[in-house]
């Protein structure tokens, strides 16, 4: 079965983390603090896989967890790394934000693409140890590695893409071309999925062409099966569009031609500047005066047209070259660049960002970055509540409380914690 939509949820390993240790020993007295970091947590990683040619591996798989990284230990050991996890997709795979849709990666070229950063280990006691904090009873926590909702989207990587309606002869002629062997025979929809077969020109030169399953009318809207493969024409350089100039499904030319145009520029109006050949097929068959009639027609709307009758192979070495020619002026394969977050903001910069809201009289603070740092205080221990109040002022809560009109003797709450505002 060929898929080329899904859609799933990954997440980055966590940090360890960091440890609350003394060092023990027998004669070594005030041992002092040595409670090691915490490690890492694995990335989530993307990797295009030549051997993959649909999306089929997601369709029950759709959760995918990196490994966390080991909390830290006594005697300044750290914690061990979390593993990455290496998730391997075919190429030409776009990875989109699930909420937002925003395109985080096009997965068209060779190599390794971070899309979930694990995160970073905690320090240990041992790291905050001064000479006026010898003991330090506490220790940072692991910062929690990114996780997100990812739709993939299959865009296959051709350099030509056949159009048309159904059964007017795009297996045909790719099986003439190239050494693809789609399935062919004389009804509509025999092609239910895009093949891809390779062309071979002289003097070493090649391209790939696509045969997109037959679009209908209404295809952009959701009718028929090409609907579903629209999607792989955005990359092709050049589309060759197959009419059947014979009407033998009792069609007219002249309005398929129309028709199928109207569908892709609906579907991507970038679609309808995109260079196009006109190939008329089945001329065999065609009434006499009819291809001449379409040729007149066709190149009034300023296409190249090629008769041809593709099951013999007549007529289809003409428009093979001129592909070959067309291509050759055309810039590569379209790859499509990563969109930035909205606004240009910064995710880093948004868990950083802190809050201050009045509710029943308080002052209620909340911030991303600010819940994890002080999950492990301790405001019993000295040292950890005067780290306490350095972290109320490094992280700016201190500023936020007096931007939101604080006074002297008024209640804070944060996260559990409450207290009275002092200068």
């Amino acid at each position: 079965m060929f898929i080329d939509s899904a859609k799933i949820k990954i997440s980055a390993g966590n940090g360890g983390d960091g440890a609350v240790a003394f060092h023990r020993e027998k004669y070594v007295a005030s041992g002092g603090p040595d409670g090691g970091d915490g490690g890492r947590g694995g990335d989530v990683i993307f990797e295009v896989d030549d051997n993959l040619s649909t999306l089929s591996d997601f369709r029950y798989h759709r959760k995918y967890q990196a490994e966390n990284g080991e909390n830290g230990r006594g005697k300044r050991c750290n914690g061990r790394a979390g593993a990455d996890l290496v998730i391997r997709v075919p190429r030409g795979t776009l990875l989109r934000d699930g909420r937002t849709g925003r395109l985080v990666a096009d997965l068209s070229s060779d190599g390794r693409t971070v899309v979930a950063k694990g995160g970073r280990g905690g320090w240990g006691n041992a790291r905050f140890a001064t000479p006026t904090r010898q003991a330090p009873r506490f220790a940072k926590p692991g910062a929690r590695g990114e996780s997100m909702e990812l739709q993939l989207e299959l865009k296959l990587l051709a350099d030509v893409g056949l159009v048309g309606y159904p059964n007017v002869g795009k297996s045909t002629l790719v099986s003439v071309i190239s050494e693809a062997k789609p399935q062919i025979a004389n009804y509509p929809f025999t092609t239910l999925t895009p093949v891809l077969g390779v062309v071979r020109l002289e003097e070493g030169r090649s391209f790939v062409v696509a045969d997109i399953p037959g679009l209908v009318e209404g295809a952009s809207g959701g009718a028929g099966l090409g609907h579903q493969f629209l999607r792989h024409v955005e990359r092709c350089r050049l589309l060759v569009h197959i009419v059947d100039v014979s009407g033998s499904e009792g069609r007219d030319p002249e309005n398929d031609f129309r028709v199928i145009n109207s569908e892709l520029k609906k579907f991507n109006p970038e679609l309808s500047a995109r260079p196009m050949l006109v190939a008329g097929n089945k001329c065999d068959l065609a009434p006499e005066g009819r291809v001449a009639q379409f040729r007149a027609f066709v190149e009034r709307q300023g296409y190249e047209f090629f008769p041809l009758t593709a099951a013999i192979r007549q007529g289809v070495d003409p428009l093979v070259r001129r592909i070959g020619s067309l291509l050759a002026t055309l810039p590569p394969v379209r790859r499509f660049e990563p969109e930035p977050l909205p606004g240009g903001a910064d995710k880093a910069a948004a868990e950083e960002k802190v809050s201050v809201a009045r509710r029943d009289g308080k002052f209620v603070v909340t911030g991303e970055r600010l819940l994890q740092t002080l999950r492990p205080i301790d405001l019993q221990d000295p040292d950890s509540f005067g780290y306490f109040q350095r972290v109320l002022v490094q992280a700016g809560v201190i500023d936020a409380l007096r931007r939101a009109g604080i006074r002297e003797g008024d209640t804070v709450e944060l996260y559990g914690f409450e207290f009275e505002y002092r200068e």
